[in-house]
């Protein structure tokens, strides 16, 4: 790989970032405030690349004789996967393999009043649920967005994956589905349900750790959202 080669490699990959910060593919692989990050890693790649071909032009001519091995042009393959292939967001597969990462907060605010639903994240009623006994959620209708995932025993669950900063190193957090449950539910299916508190409790099969339950009151599928993980997990 000569300079040359070098040099557009590393355009394409700070372009290929730029695309992905300035759109919502980023999403995939970073949480929402990583977005500044990967712009200046784009920008930086793109002057390097610029600087690397400037350099290349400028250096005497017996310097472009050295040749790299050609094993470096499997530097391309992770350039090419990002160019060409948009990976879905974690989904069930992930999530029926991955226990539940539900942690306690440091504290339970009250949430704000009203009659019509509130809208709570999955991670939000899962620790209020367990943690805080339901003690603001009771008599309350809720409103949580979440895929659906099923255990080994067709046990349907709503769940939301976390992030602490990638993909990588995404976790689930998962509540129990109990009340008007839709009859056929399929896996990735994101659902809308209103419900309401119930103490009932059971634990994930994966690694045991508490799963509260929800009762659904009524429920309707919704496309994905912009940003299919919940940076809400571990507030």
């Amino acid at each position: 790989m000569n300079r040359l080669a070098q040099s557009a490699l590393l355009f394409l990959l700070g372009a290929t970032l730029l695309h992905a910060g300035t759109t919502d593919l980023y999403l995939r692989y970073v949480k929402e405030g990583l977005r500044p990050l990967v712009l200046l890693a784009g920008v930086v790649l793109i002057a390097t690349a610029a600087a690397t071909l400037h350099y290349d032009r400028r250096a005497p001519a017996r310097a472009h004789h050295h040749r790299e091995p050609r094993v470096s042009w499997l530097l391309t393959l992770p350039v090419l996967a990002l160019i060409l292939v948009a990976p879905p967001a974690l989904g069930s597969y992930s999530a029926s393999h991955t226990g539940t990462a539900l942690t306690k907060p440091f504290g339970f605010p009250a949430l704000p009043a009203g009659d019509g639903p509130l809208r709570l994240a999955v991670a939000d009623y899962a620790s209020r649920a367990v943690y805080d006994k339901g003690r603001f959620l009771k008599g309350r209708d809720l409103r949580i967005t979440g895929f659906v995932t099923l255990d080994r025993t067709g046990t349907p669950y709503l769940v939301r994956m976390g992030l602490n900063c990638c993909a990588a190193d995404a976790q689930p957090v998962k509540i129990a589905l109990t009340g008007a449950v839709p009859p056929v539910l399929r896996p990735d299916t994101w659902l809308e349900i209103t419900g309401r508190y119930t103490p009932r409790r059971t634990e994930d099969p994966v690694n045991k750790g508490p799963v509260p339950y929800v009762e659904v009151v009524s429920s309707r599928p919704v496309p994905p959202p912009r940003d299919p993980y919940d940076e809400t997990w571990n507030s």
